[in-house]
This record gives C-alpha cells, sequence and structure tokens, in this order.
C-alpha cells in the first residue's frame, strides 16, 4: 500500500515520548480511532508495531537523532498531528524538585531544561515541514499548570516551572509562525492533570482520588480538547478540561 493509500484512509499521527506513561496511552487511543490510519510511535527505545502502530526511535541527547527521525516522518507525507508526550519532574538520579531556590544548582537546572525545554524544541524546529499547509494540521506538547507564571502562588518546583515556562513561550513562539505559512494549524500546550505515572509518583500523596487521573483518561480528555480548538485557539495553554490556562 502506498502512502498516497494510506492518507485516503484517514490522519497520520505522530507520538514522540511513546513509551512513557502518557504518551503510550496517547499512541493506543489514537490507534483506536477509525479516522487514524497511521501511529508513529517515538521513543528512545523501540516500542512494539501493532496495528496501525509505526515505531521510530530518537533521543534528545542526540540532536542528530531528532533531525532524522523528522526528515524520514516528513518524506512519509504531511502529518495530520504531530504530539511531544516527553517530561522529567524527578532527575534520573532521584533529585527532587527544589522547594527553595537554595537548593537551584547549574547542573539539575541544565537537566530539567534539556529534557522539558530543549528536546521539545528540537521537534518544533521541524514542525512547519511535518504539517500539510492547505488542511487542518495539530501540534501539541505536554507543559503543565506550574508552568504558568501567573498561576504560581506557591512557589517551589523552580527549575521545573520555569522549564515548562520557557517551553510556553516557545510554543507560542511557534504558533505565530504557524499562523503565517500554515493558516489551518493549531499549536498548543496541554496540562494532562495530575496523572498515575512515574512522573507524578512521589507526588500524589494529598491529591484527592478523583483527581489523580489514569494514563487512558487523561490520553483521552487531552485528544478531546485538541479536536475542538481551532486556529484562534492557538499558542495557549489548555488544561484537560478544555479551560485555558493563563500563561
Amino acid at each position: 500500500m502506498t502512502v498516497h493509500d494510506e492518507q485516503a484512509r484517514g490522519r497520520h499521527v505522530a507520538v514522540f515520548g511513546a513509551s512513557g506513561g502518557i504518551g503510550a496511552a496517547l499512541v493506543a487511543a489514537l490507534a483506536r480511532q477509525d479516522d487514524v490510519a497511521v501511529v508513529h510511535a517515538g521513543a528512545r527505545r523501540r516500542v512494539e508495531a501493532i496495528a496501525k502502530v509505526r515505531p521510530f526511535t530518537f533521543d534528545y541527547a542526540d540532536e542528530a537523532s531528532v533531525a532524522q527521525a523528522c526528515t524520514v516522518l516528513a518524506q512519509q507525507g504531511p502529518l495530520d498531528m504531530v504530539l511531544v508526550a516527553t517530561g522529567q519532574l524527578t532527575l534520573p538520579d532521584g533529585t527532587p524538585p527544589e522547594k527553595s531556590v537554595r537548593y537551584l544548582g547549574q547542573a539539575a537546572l541544565a537537566q530539567q531544561f534539556a529534557i522539558n525545554t530543549i528536546g521539545p524544541a528540537l521537534i518544533m524546529a521541524h514542525v512547519p515541514a511535518l504539517l500539510s499547509r492547505d488542511r487542518r494540521g495539530v501540534f501539541a506538547v505536554l507543559s503543565a499548570r506550574v508552568g504558568s507564571i501567573s498561576d504560581n502562588r506557591l512557589g517551589g518546583w523552580h527549575g521545573y516551572r520555569a522549564a515548562k515556562a520557557a517551553l510556553n513561550m516557545l510554543l507560542r513562539g511557534l504558533a505565530i509562525e504557524l499562523a503565517r505559512s500554515h493558516p489551518q494549524a493549531v499549536a498548543a500546550a496541554l496540562h494532562p492533570g495530575t496523572v498515575d505515572t512515574a512522573l507524578s509518583a512521589p507526588f500524589q500523596r494529598g491529591v484527592r482520588p478523583e483527581k489523580l487521573f489514569s494514563p487512558d483518561y487523561s490520553a483521552g480528555a487531552l485528544l478531546d480538547v485538541l479536536e475542538q480548538l481551532q486556529p484562534a485557539d492557538s499558542g495557549k495553554l489548555w488544561a484537560w478540561d478544555g479551560a485555558e490556562i493563563p500563561f
């Protein structure tokens, strides 16, 4: 079957971060949709190829691998949706987010920005080449409510907050450029809520059960939000329930 035949059958989407809790749930949810023909699922380690899922690999630590992955995707035809579902709160060595500014350090800040800001930005650089110029296309990245400067009333988690705030700014800039070249495109930052994943596991104490979402629930809610967004909504931060979160 040719790429043209597959595109005639339905939408082509790509998920970067397909091995994480929310990323895997997004891949599964999209693969179940009748109007989706192909789900390109990217992670550092190759995910399982099932049904509509086509695995690919990339690594934020290797900029060339991100560029190569995006180039291969672009060669297969325009995508209808590109989702970036990566992120970290606790560092790989177990270092938790800072409770006070006195705990700020160069190495921890660099790691927060590498995964939460710079990595997604490397993908953003290729988004104009991945989306069609003459039909609706969606680019979305997982952000967080705590990345909203105006919503910060508690302090703490300084590196993570700052990295997500920087991600939001980059997303806004991308949206401005897409509006000029891809008038039907939507670029959105998404707050998934508190999701029962490895990222939030150390911080779930005190979260009311009804506010702790399963990855499947959060993924479904986020996809529903994206379906409703229009070009006028581009460049903003949206919560899982469709509410806009001011930057």
